[in-house]
């Protein structure tokens, strides 16, 4: 069976480009980067290439690029970095885990915590951020994009008002890096954070630009790496992966990303289903993900279905997969559990084609409509007016 795979907001597959430049550092050059002899010189130099590529990326400088494990332990870093006990954070009612499960930490140490609401199309209003701030501020963090809707918040909005405040603003560029076109200094935000797998590198490898000037407590103790702020030798074949990945998408946002082509197609082809919708359809998105519901069907059973068929979708967040409660971003968007339990992502890639969209569109209405067959709750569907090619893969 051919595998169609439609869930790249969980993890994206390593780029044949971004292999082939990590493949020396596993063994050729597999020298510690703090070695002062030749091995440790020519991987320092691959990792400071990597730094210049991120920072290209992010519009920022080479020395504000901290390497992680990953995207929690940025937004964790970030966060930890900067706010402790006796202030005050705010954040949104729609984050990723990795920012709200370490906000509650934070509240379980003495430091206050204000989730500001969203609206029914999943954004954060500015306002209700300026409103929340008091004068034991430390720090603001809301996402860039969501990883359910692709909703983007407002964040440069946002930065101005973190900026005129002087309270540190943090985002989570985890679903945006790569796929949007982000300047640091446009956003105005003090730290941001992305992770490699998200955007074609591999898993275990992210980054946090911290602004140069933001005093940061670091959260590992050790020797001196990453200008202090990060302990632990280097993780150099990942590094160069994200720097690789970082040039391509780059080069790929220049010319001009055909992500956005294939999603709306999907959306337009699906949406001839009956009694289903976009989550978030009348804000900004990024271009790459789609959240969307089939009443009267299970959310779990579909993605399943599809999975027989071979198709990979999700539900939402990977990190959240299995939990027995609704989607916590749709519900905070007003919509009932039973709808938000209907709800499933496809999220593309730089691997996925027009074609295997159309194959997507047949196998979710044939699904579809045979999950309502067996649903106690009846809804009259009609069939799709498109009738999808059959794929040929070579």
């Amino acid at each position: 069976m051919h595998r169609v795979y439609f869930d790249n907001s969980a993890t994206t597959p390593v780029l044949p480009e971004v292999f082939e430049a990590m493949r020396p550092y596993f063994s050729d050059h597999f020298g510690n980067a703090s070695s002062i002899h030749h091995h440790g010189q020519e991987t320092r130099a691959a990792v400071e290439r990597a730094r210049d590529s991120v920072a290209s990326l992010l519009g920022g400088r080479p020395s504000e690029v901290v390497f992680t494990s990953g995207g929690t332990e940025a937004d964790n870093l970030a966060i930890f970095g900067v706010a402790g006990a006796g202030d005050h954070a705010i954040t949104s009612t729609v984050e990723h885990h990795a920012v709200l499960n370490a906000c509650k930490h934070l509240e379980s140490i003495g430091c206050e915590v204000t989730y500001v609401p969203v609206d029914g199309r999943g954004l954060v209003d500015p306002q209700d951020v300026q409103r929340s701030l008091r004068p034991s501020t430390k720090l603001i963090s809301i996402m860039m994009a969501n990883n359910e809707t692709g909703v983007l918040q407002p964040v440069e909005a946002i930065g101005k008002i973190a900026a005129e405040a002087d309270v540190y603003f943090h985002t989570d560029a985890v679903q945006a890096a790569g796929k949007l076109s982000i300047n640091v200094q446009a956003v105005g935000c003090d730290l941001l954070a992305i992770s490699g797998h998200k955007l074609h590198a591999p898993q275990g490898v992210g980054a946090l630009y911290i602004r140069k000037g933001t005093a940061l407590e670091p959260m590992l103790y050790g020797g001196r790496h990453e200008r202090s702020r990060r302990a632990g030798t280097e993780n150099v074949p990942g590094i160069v992966g994200l720097g690789k990945a970082a040039e391509l998408s780059r080069a790929k946002l220049e010319r001009g990303d055909g992500l956005a082509v294939l999603r709306d197609r999907l959306e337009r082809l699906l949406l001839q289903i009956d009694a289903c919708g976009v989550n978030g359809g009348g804000a900004p998105r990024v271009p790459q993900t789609s959240s969307m519901y089939f009443d009267a069907i299970d959310g779990e059973s579909l993605v399943i279905a599809l999975d027989l068929k071979g198709l990979a979708v999700s539900t939402g967040a990977a990190c959240s997969s299995g939990a027995i409660e609704p989607s916590h971003v749709l519900t905070a968007m007003g919509m009932s559990p039973d709808r938000a339990r209907a709800s499933i992502r496809f999220s593309l890639g730089q691997q996925n084609t027009m074609e295997e969209v159309e194959f997507a569109v047949g196998l979710v209405g044939e699904a579809v409509a045979r999950l309502r067959e067996l649903s106690p709750t009846a809804v009259v569907g009609r069939k799709l007016s498109y009738e999808p090619r059959a794929p040929s893969f070579e």
